[in-house]
C-alpha cells in the first residue's frame, strides 16, 4: 500500500546528516513522487546538536517538500494518552508513531524496536 507520505524520526535525521545512501535515495524517490515529508519538532531537537555544522540535515529542513510538524495542546494531549496506553515514554517517538498513523505515513527509522511498541501495526522503513 502506498502511504500518503513519510515521517522520519531521529534516527532518520540522522541518517541524512551522515549521507547514508540508503535514506538519500528513499527521500529522492519520495521527493520524485510527490510524497510530503514530514519531521515532528521534537526530532528536529534531538538531532540538531551542530548547529551550522549540520548541512545536510539543514538543507532538508529548509526543503519545500518538508514539513516540520509542531506539537500543540491538543496532540501532545493525544500524544500523553497514546503513552499511556503504549506503555513508552518517550514523547518524542509516540509522536512520530501518532503523526504518521494519523496521517497514513509510512515511518522512516533507524531504530524499529523504539517505535514498533507504540503501534505494531505502523509500518517502518528502516535505514
Amino acid at each position: 500500500m502506498m502511504p500518503a507520505g513519510l515521517t522520519l524520526d531521529t534516527g532518520a535525521l540522522l541518517a541524512v546528516e551522515r549521507g547514508n545512501p540508503r535514506v538519500r535515495a528513499l527521500l529522492r524517490r519520495a521527493i520524485e513522487n510527490q510524497l510530503p515529508l514530514h519531521i515532528p519538532a521534537g526530532v528536529v531537537a534531538q538531532g540538531w546538536r551542530g548547529g551550522s555544522r549540520q548541512a545536510r540535515m539543514a538543507r532538508l529542513l529548509t526543503a519545500r517538500e518538508v514539513q516540520i510538524v509542531a506539537l500543540d495542546h491538543l496532540t501532545a494531549r493525544a500524544v500523553g494518552v497514546l503513552c499511556g496506553m503504549s506503555g513508552h515514554s518517550d514523547v518524542v517517538d509516540v509522536h512520530v508513531v501518532l503523526h504518521a498513523r494519523e496521517n497514513n505515513h509510512h515511518i522512516v527509522t533507524s531504530d524499529p524496536a523504539d517505535l514498533a511498541p507504540v503501534d505494531p501495526s505502523i509500518t517502518l522503513i528502516i535505514v
